[in-house]
């Protein structure tokens, strides 16, 4: 043991054996390094956030998702019409809407195409806007043609018609000949498809006993028509699809008739809809037709769409469409598109699949419009009548798609729609089979203009048919 002095003070050191080899010699520490705070905070923050994403990865894929979806069904059908929606609020009922159910072609006003020639173009070539509201109808001229005047066969005209022959002695042929219709025999058939400078023809109204009775309100305003756009839906069938894209000039200018039976009339109010006192839906005047004189809703249908020159007595032009579209176009428009540039008194769209009477007569059978009974006879008399197979007639495809009916009201076209309408009658009601034989047989109307089908499809939106039509009821609340 050793010890020192130091200052007059005394410290003892002991040092062991043991110890002695490490005196001198300096320990070293490692000192580990201490994280920051705010790192270990953020580290631990994602870690929860990876942890969140891996559990909630599938909603978060499919929030995105539903919003876009959502954000696509709201904007379907937002495209404006040439008509501003101030001048539509002045006609439509602001409690109704008849368009509940969605469907992609509502108030579609996008243009239809097709490629011609390696180039794209549109298929209706309607004027700009622009143009259209400076649009006018062209001055009357006298017809052209051979057929100068159409003179109506009535009841009234029966005894100078058929002399000593009894009215019971006319209709034994099965047929949907009526009071309304009138009785016309094969030999007044045939006559009648002779082109007069007078012509002479039944024509539907053969009796004031014969229904298709319309209120003498509605028929005051039916006459102050002279270019009118018509539907109709008999038996509850379609819904009602207001017009879209015409200009401020049509709206003044043209007359929107949709003629409803009691039973659309009545599916609507169970909706909700009710026709304003006005006796408007929007841009359409409601004309209710009683005593429709066919138990066959579908042959009621023909009426107003063949036989418009009667119920607007007035009017210079009209264009049918069927319940189940939706016009889509300037009306005065597609005058000068379809008529007045081509110096046509028809415009018509033709067949998108077939092209012969035949195969259509076919097809008919097939998909059960008509019994092949019914077909056969129709046959047979066209071609005991004549008809050729041929597929065209005066250049113009002989098979018509007639949901989309364009036309001006002349002597000539007029007697063309008397005689188609009297041969839907007379076999099926299927316009399609009838529409060629009365082409061929009445030879003097060839200034047609049958339209291709992407022409139609621009014309209208197709919505397809809601609902089947109900059968007639009669006063006494049975079924006929």
């Amino acid at each position: 043991m050793s010890s020192s002095m130091f200052n007059g003070n005394s410290i003892s050191v002991s040092v062991s054996d043991d110890d002695s080899d490490e005196v001198g010699k300096t320990k070293v520490r490692v000192r580990r390094k201490r994280k920051k705070p705010g790192l270990r905070i953020r580290n631990s923050l994602i870690g929860w956030i990876v942890r969140k994403l891996l559990k909630w990865w599938m909603v978060l894929l499919f929030l995105p998702a539903a919003g876009l979806l959502l954000f696509e069904a709201s904007s379907i059908g937002r495209k404006p019409a040439l008509v501003s929606d101030s001048q539509l609020s002045k006609h439509k009922k602001p409690s109704f809407n008849l368009e509940r159910k969605t469907n992609s072609n509502l108030n579609r006003l996008d243009p239809t195409t097709r490629v011609i020639g390696g180039v794209r173009q549109s298929c209706l070539k309607i004027l700009p806007p622009e143009e259209l509201q400076h649009l006018d109808i062209p001055a009357a001229e006298e017809p052209t043609n051979l057929v100068k005047k159409v003179v109506y066969i009535s009841q009234n005209d029966l005894p100078y018609l058929e002399g000593n022959s009894t009215l019971s002695e006319q209709h034994t042929e099965p047929s949907m000949f009526n009071m309304f219709t009138g009785y016309q025999t094969l030999d007044q058939r045939g006559k009648s498809f002779e082109a007069n400078k007078t012509a002479l023809v039944h024509c539907g109204f053969y009796s004031e006993n014969g229904g298709f009775k319309i209120s003498d309100e509605d028929r005051a305003y039916m006459q102050t028509c002279k270019v009118v756009v018509s539907t109709c839906a008999f038996g509850g069938g379609d819904d009602l699809y207001q017009p879209i894209g015409m200009s401020e000039t049509s709206l003044q200018k043209v007359c929107y008739v949709a003629f409803w039976d009691e039973i659309t009339r009545s599916t609507q109010e169970l909706q909700g809809n009710r026709i304003g006192e006005n006796h408007f839906i929007g841009l359409w005047r409601i004309v209710i037709v009683r005593d429709l004189p066919f138990t066959d809703q579908r042959l009621n249908g023909k009426i107003p769409k063949m036989l418009g020159h009667r119920l607007f007595p007035q009017a210079r032009y009209s264009i049918w469409v069927d319940s189940k579209s939706q016009f889509r176009r300037d009306p005065l428009g597609v005058l000068e598109a379809l008529l007045w540039r081509s110096n046509s008194v028809l415009a018509i769209s033709e067949h998108g699949a077939r092209s012969s009477i035949y195969d259509e007569a076919k097809a008919v059978v097939k998909k059960h419009k008509a019994t092949p009974e019914e077909v056969e006879v129709q046959l047979m008399q066209y071609r005991q009548d004549g008809l050729p197979e041929d597929k065209r007639f005066n250049g113009k495809k002989a098979l018509a798609e007639a949901s989309v009916i364009v036309r001006e009201h002349t002597p000539l076209s007029n007697l063309f729609m008397c005689l188609w309408f009297n041969e839907v009658v007379r076999f099926t009601s299927r316009d399609q089979l009838s529409f060629p034989y009365a082409l061929w047989r009445l030879k003097v109307l060839k200034n047609i203009n049958m339209f291709p089908v992407c022409t139609r499809k621009d014309l209208v939106n197709s919505m397809g048919h809601i609902r089947k039509a109900k059968p007639l009821i009669t006063s006494h609340g049975a079924l006929v």
